[in-house]
């Protein structure tokens, strides 16, 4: 039965504006969207290959096991690939796109390249959609690294400084950077709205 209201002409409107509206799909990401290599878009031994990892927490500081994590990104020299998708990839060409499912602790990392800046944007910055369980739509945010002065870019100057540390990988001894996703709670990641 529908339980939409309708309108005086007896058309049930769709509140996101006549797409199909989001809905929890249930706890088998990690199951049914990873794939072999989906968090390679670089081998890990390619020259300028990086490590991003970190864990996924939910609202109560509890690791989420569930998630799936997909980054898109520019190639070193700031431009974004013409080889859309990890099926292009043939172990040297470098797709932009990947997707990582965490493991039973929330922990998930990809092996990629650091991104230059792309044309128009101040500073390079991997671009992180997180899906998870009970969530209606993909969360999104950025990847930026510490490095690199981000207080020109527009985007970054937007979030007040005392969340500015949510958005910022933080470099690991071992070269690795570290960027953990809090979906709720004090130490909440910004999200962009989408």
């Amino acid at each position: 039965m529908n339980t939409w209201p309708t309108d005086t002409q007896g058309a049930t409107p769709n509140p996101d504006g006549g797409l199909t509206p989001s809905q929890t799909v249930g706890p088998f990401f990690g199951y049914a969207l990873p794939y072999a290599g989906g968090p390679d878009l670089v081998p890990a031994h390619a020259p300028g290959a990086i490590r991003v990892h970190g864990t996924v927490y939910d609202g109560a500081g509890e690791p989420v096991p569930d998630a799936v994590l997909e980054i898109w990104q520019a190639d070193a020299a700031g431009r974004f690939p013409r080889a859309q998708g990890s099926f292009a990839r043939d172990g040297s060409t470098f797709t932009g796109w990947g997707r990582a499912a965490v493991d039973r602790l929330g922990r998930y990392a990809f092996n990629t390249v650091r991104p230059g800046a792309p044309s128009g944007a101040a500073n390079p910055y991997l671009a992180m959609s997180v899906f998870a369980r009970g969530m209606l739509r993909r969360a999104v945010t950025r990847v930026y690294f510490p490095e690199d002065d981000r207080h020109a870019d527009p985007l970054f100057a937007l979030v007040p400084p005392s969340r500015h540390e949510t958005l910022i990988a933080v470099r690991e001894e071992s070269g690795s950077y570290r960027f953990d996703v809090h979906i709720q709670g004090e130490q909440e990641t910004v999200f962009l709205a989408v």
